[in-house]
């Protein structure tokens, strides 16, 4: 009688099934895992290596898994199969190591954790789903955001430290002690939604950045590696009839052009011969678009140059006595 007893406890605790598609066999195991120390997880084919203790910090199904409450899976390599999933079962698996961790930023990736967490009734990270979820609805922050500057050392430790290149925008309307001419206004507020234009088309591969605090009324500055590498400067002196007036201009083909040509810095491409030697044979320049003019070229420095670009000056009349004007013609 004792003999058959035992029989029946040992087929309880390792029932055969019938082989998988791939000639493995699975077995169940009815007293979960509990004599084991490490335990190794094929979910939906992801597979984990943790401990018993790991899985047993919360009270869920991956603990009833282990002392046996529910049956689990084992196939011939002794793993444990879960029919599940297994995209978010690490981030699972470090919660539960953790006590914390960092949630996606996507939403529906947000949501699919916390099915992950429902499902495995581990009520700590679907929690914490819960309450991320509220916060992000509460007070939603857009994707695209634009620092703006508020000191040159906060700037300089700014580009030095980001790894993208860098689009400035320096606009003080305010700087300026002549008048301006009648476009210029129209002309600075074309500036202003072309970088914000720009700001989202290049999200997340160039960092736009604002500058009201500076001298110059209209300047775009280009980085790449932490270094200046272009700059457009969209402001010039005019001489009308009479007065000194300040003209602000929109050439946005240029600024256009040496943001693509930024791009060439990011992910650190433009260190390499191959940016080098595009800045050198100038590709994509559009000549008379204004005044140029490339600082700090030396021998073998061709990758330190600053292109610094600035729209002609219409110069109608100036200030010296009759018959000695002169007329600068574009």
């Amino acid at each position: 009688m004792s003999a058959q007893a035992s029989a029946g406890s040992v087929a309880s605790e390792a029932l055969p099934v019938s082989p998988s598609p791939g000639g493995e066999r699975e077995e169940k195991g009815g007293r979960g895992l509990a004599g084991s120390k490490y335990v190794k997880l094929n979910v939906g084919g992801s597979l984990h290596y943790t401990t018993v203790q790991t899985l047993c910090k919360e009270d869920s199904l991956l603990r009833s898994m282990c002392n046996g409450g529910v049956e689990v899976a084992i196939d011939s390599e002794g793993w444990v199969v879960l029919d599940r999933c297994g995209r978010h079962f690490g981030l699972v698996l470090n919660f539960l190591r953790d006590g914390s961790v960092p949630l996606p930023d996507s939403q529906r990736e947000l949501e699919e954790v916390l099915k992950e967490a429902q499902y495995y009734g581990v009520q700590g990270l679907v929690q914490h789903c819960l309450n991320t979820v509220k916060k992000r609805t509460d007070g939603f922050e857009g994707a695209c955001r634009i620092p703006m500057i508020t000191s040159a050392k906060e700037e300089q430790r700014m580009i030095a430290s980001c790894r993208k290149p860098v689009v400035k925008l320096q606009n003080n309307r305010g700087n300026n002690k002549y008048s301006y001419t009648s476009n210029s206004d129209d002309n600075l507020l074309k500036n202003i939604e072309l970088f914000d234009k720009l700001g989202l088309r290049f999200n997340g591969r160039v960092l736009f950045v604002k500058d009201v605090l500076g001298d110059e009324i209209c300047c775009w500055s280009f980085y790449g590696e932490g270094r200046k590498i272009a700059e457009v400067c969209c402001t010039s002196i005019v001489y009308a009839t009479e007065k000194k007036q300040t003209k602000v201009e929109f050439p946005e083909a240029r600024i256009f052009e040496e943001t693509l040509n930024i791009l060439i810095y990011e992910n650190g491409r433009g260190s390499g011969p191959g940016g080098v030697a595009l800045l050198e044979s100038g590709v994509g320049s559009s000549g008379g678009a204004g005044q140029s003019e490339e600082e700090g070229a030396g021998a073998g420095g061709g990758d330190r140059r600053v292109r610094r670009i600035h729209v002609r000056r219409h110069i109608m009349h100036d200030e010296r006595g009759h018959g000695q004007q002169t007329v600068y013609k574009d």
